[in-house]
């Protein structure tokens, strides 16, 4: 089935598969089934909703609006909504009953439910707090201990200035790092030590500079190398030698110029089409052991999934995705996990829930509709407990409701069949946090004029955070003194401001390092950048003109493999 995006026109496909799918998920009530429509919005727009639902990287100082104890949220103090301590949220001291109230049948779904979760108190951040040690400024994470500034990350320890890094210790600067020890600017790595700018290795050791290695040991700006020791630019050399070359890296300058020299060299060798391993059947990338999957990324055992964005944990009979885990049926849903079975158009709805739909932030709950934060609860619309015969009637007419009336678009464009309610999820408007909050202004930039235009929130820029350096950074670590601790620093990118902690200082020494130059947010951008973009592109293996899909553009310098030709050209 070939359709044209109803928001930004793009043509699309919704395969037999998808439509199979979405019969089998259709729920229902008082014994009639409400069927769940093909998608209406092309997959990138449907993303982008998802995406633009979340604020993980920015934090602010503000109190619980209910102890008024002083806290770090995700929400600005600026915002409208009640927000409270995340102990304090998940205690006994409130009722998200008490927020309860009637659907009118003479709204739109979306207005009446954007009203309620305006007015439900909202948890200041979103982590697994209970199991958190000294970890208060992290967010989207949980079972962290002595963190800082670690976001999508879970059981750390000691660890700085991550995104998505997983069972680590003592490590910064990292991007998708699994089981690392002391790594510094590492991305898509899994149990490497000591080393620092890596990319798509494992089991790599006391290594600078190296791209796709495994079971590599002291060596230096090296690319497809397997279980090698002292190696520079993939030739054998002495210990002395590396460790000259090693000891360079501990000026700015030096540092800066070997970044340069990586990049042009990840060019020179070839590179798989698809970053994983151990998948069978499936189109995406960056995935491991995921069987019959569809354009799915960031993910690893995944089961029948299609539009699976940056699973945290295994996936099964999943469709249009965003950072979910432990989970099956599931879609249209964003932030979710944990024992969840059989959700649709939800958020934040976490452990052990089941039969959810267009609710939000509803731990252990079940058959809810139109519901935000309540907690142990089942057979609930909009924050009202109904006995199951009246649960089932009353969300079956408010579907019907829905299926009549119309969506909100973004970009609206001519359609004599305009899409309803019933089947899509929240539209942008319907988000707590500014458009450059959340990550779809990463995926699916715009400005501050197209973002208001389309009538999105969009956070200004706060002069305060630009203010001059009192300082400016050594060359080298080794000229750098604590009082660095207590100064102020510009980016030499965006000129907002950052500092420099002492832990972060400590680990800086002991890896021989100098110190950064921009803030965490542009550091983190240039790691993200270095990935490959979440679009597939047809093309062939530069070996054996097998076709290939892969996120690599055919403009690109790179040569490109199949897994068969790549396994084969490895030294």
């Amino acid at each position: 089935m070939n359709t044209a995006c109803t928001n930004c026109s793009t043509p699309f496909e919704v395969t037999d598969h998808d439509l199979q799918f979405l019969t089998d998920i259709s729920p229902t009530f008082a014994g009639k089934r409400y069927d769940v429509p093909p998608p209406t919005h092309c997959p990138e727009c449907r993303q982008q909703r998802r995406v633009a639902q979340g604020n993980q990287l920015f934090l602010y100082k503000r109190k619980c609006d209910l102890t008024g104890k002083e806290m770090i949220s995700n929400y600005h103090e600026d915002d409208p909504y009640t927000v409270y301590d995340q102990e304090v949220w998940y205690s006994d001291q409130w009722d998200p009953c008490d927020y309860g109230r009637d659907f009118d049948f003479d709204r739109p779904f979306f207005e009446q439910f954007q009203e309620l979760v305006y007015t439900v108190p909202q948890p200041s951040l979103q982590t697994g707090f209970q199991y958190d040690e000294n970890a208060a400024y992290t967010n989207y994470a949980g079972k962290n201990k002595d963190c800082y500034l670690i976001f999508d990350s879970d059981e750390n320890w000691d660890c700085y200035y991550s995104y998505s890094i997983n069972g680590s210790r003592s490590c910064m600067e990292n991007y998708r790092l699994r089981k690392g020890e002391l790594c510094y600017e590492c991305i898509d790595c899994i149990g490497c030590y000591g080393s620092a700018f890596l990319q798509d290795c494992d089991n790599c050791r006391d290594s600078y500079f190296l791209r796709n290695c495994i079971g590599c040991s002291n060596c230096l700006m090296c690319s497809n190398l397997r279980n090698k020791e002292y190696y520079v630019q993939n030739k054998q050399v002495s210990k002395e030698e590396f460790e000259k070359a090693r000891a360079s890296l501990r000026s700015f300058a030096t540092l800066e110029a070997a970044k340069q020299r990586f990049a042009t060299l990840q060019v020179e060798y070839p590179q798989k089409y698809m970053h994983g391993t151990q998948n069978e059947n499936c189109t995406g990338d960056y995935l491991t052991q995921c069987k019959d999957c569809r354009h799915c990324f960031d993910g690893s055992n995944l089961w029948d999934c299609t539009y699976a964005f940056q699973a945290f944990n295994p996936l099964k009979t999943c469709m249009d995705i965003q950072e979910c885990g432990d989970a099956e049926r599931m879609y249209e849903c964003s932030f979710m996990g944990y024992d969840d079975h059989t959700c649709l158009f939800s958020m934040y709805v976490l452990s052990d829930c089941s039969d959810m739909y267009y609710s939000m932030r509803c731990p252990h709950s079940k058959h809810c509709f139109g519901c935000c934060g309540m907690q142990h609860k089942e057979y609930c619309v909009f924050n009202k407990e109904y006995t199951k015969d009246e649960y089932d009637r009353l969300v079956g007419k408010i579907i019907e409701h829905m299926q009549n009336t119309p969506y909100p678009l973004s970009d609206p464009i001519p359609d004599p069949d305009p899409p309803t309610e019933w089947g899509e999820f929240y539209p942008i408007t319907f988000s707590m946090f500014c458009y450059n909050e959340s990550l779809a202004q990463e995926q699916f930039p715009i400005t501050e004029k197209e973002a208001i235009a389309k009538g999105f929130k969009w956070r200004s820029k706060d002069e305060k955070e630009y203010q001059p350096a009192s300082i400016q950074l050594p060359d080298s670590i080794d000229e750098v003194t604590d009082d660095i601790t207590t100064e102020i620093l510009a980016c030499e990118d965006c000129s907002r401001n950052y500092k420099v902690i002492q832990q972060e200082l400590n680990l800086y020494r002991q890896m021989g390092l100098p110190l950064p130059r921009k803030c965490f947010l542009c550091r983190n951008e240039t790691r993200r950048k270095k990935r490959n973009n979440r679009t597939l592109y047809e093309r062939t293996c530069d070996a054996c003109s097998k076709d290939v899909l892969t996120t690599y553009e055919a403009e690109r310098p790179e040569n490109i493999l199949c897994e068969t030709c790549y396994l084969e050209s490895l030294d």
